[in-house]
């Protein structure tokens, strides 16, 4: 897949750019694509990379006691980010239906990803599983992609390939990083190599030094599910519970591990563009 990434860069008088990378999945940017209710309430957000299956993510009212409690609220024009917005979620979610789009990431394909998030206290429902994005299977074991912070927001990902149940064993990878702090904007990223078999997966924050790497065993046979933002599945059994307390301003998914170069590049504009 040929997608274009705009990353607009206003610093220092820097002209715009777009650059042109292959295996663009996901671009959520909290400025655009938006369907606001009730006020600042997300209904939906729209993933600026056309013609993929994974084209909106959409409030989840099943399982909820009381409908659009787990919808994120826009803040707009936050001064930390230079003026960018922002989604703040409070232990809720949007869902993408499209149910294998974002196999790939742990089958055999690699990944980068970066966000750029803050986050605030958390609320402990799972302990220690306080998600800002995952696709993990909604049963079975539990097998895709997470990122997450614990409850004193110790930043963590990795992956689950399927094999085993155990929430952090030699099949379902826990990679942590520093504790973040709170309220303050971070561009976190991630990558893992392409193929099957031990794979490496890097953790960043604010920068292109990893600040922690580790193994996970890639399964082309895994089955990952719906992709979820603010939380690690589709969880309409107890929706909330895993999800994590804190703002969104951009999250872009790559299926593909990005080389050094490009790595560096998108950060790069990423941390013009919201003064990080």
């Amino acid at each position: 897949m040929m997608a274009v990434l705009f990353l607009p860069v206003v610093a220092e008088g820097n002209p715009e750019r777009e650059l042109t990378l292959v295996g663009l999945l996901l671009d959520l940017d909290a400025d655009k694509g938006l369907v606001l209710e009730d006020g600042n309430h997300v209904g939906s957000w729209a993933n600026q990379v056309k013609g993929t299956k994974a084209s909106l993510f959409v409030k989840r009212d099943e399982g909820r006691a009381k409908k659009g409690s787990g919808r994120p609220v826009l803040r707009k024009a936050v001064k930390e980010l230079n003026g960018q917005s922002a989604l703040v979620f409070r232990q809720g979610e949007l869902v993408s239906m499209g149910e294998d789009v974002f196999d790939g990431l742990t089958t055999g394909k690699g990944f980068t990803w970066f966000c750029v998030l803050a986050v605030h206290e958390q609320r402990v429902g799972l302990k220690d599983v306080n998600s800002f994005f995952g696709n993990l299977r909604n049963g079975g074991k539990y097998e895709g992609l997470w990122a997450n912070v614990r409850d004193d927001n110790t930043l963590w990902t990795g992956g689950r390939n399927g094999l085993t149940f155990g929430r952090f064993d030699q099949n379902n990878s826990e990679i942590l990083g520093p504790v973040l702090e709170k309220e303050r904007f971070h561009l976190i990223a991630s990558r893992m190599g392409a193929g099957t078999g031990k794979q490496t997966i890097e953790l960043f924050v604010n920068g292109t030094k990893p600040v922690t790497t580790a193994a996970f065993p890639v399964r082309a046979e895994g089955n990952p599910s719906r992709m979820v933002v603010g939380q690690e599945r589709d969880a309409i059994e107890h929706p909330g519970k895993e999800s994590f307390d804190g703002e969104i301003a951009r999250l872009l998914v790559f299926e593909r591990p990005l080389d050094d170069a490009e790595l560096e590049l998108v950060m790069d504009l990423l941390k013009k563009r919201y003064g990080l």
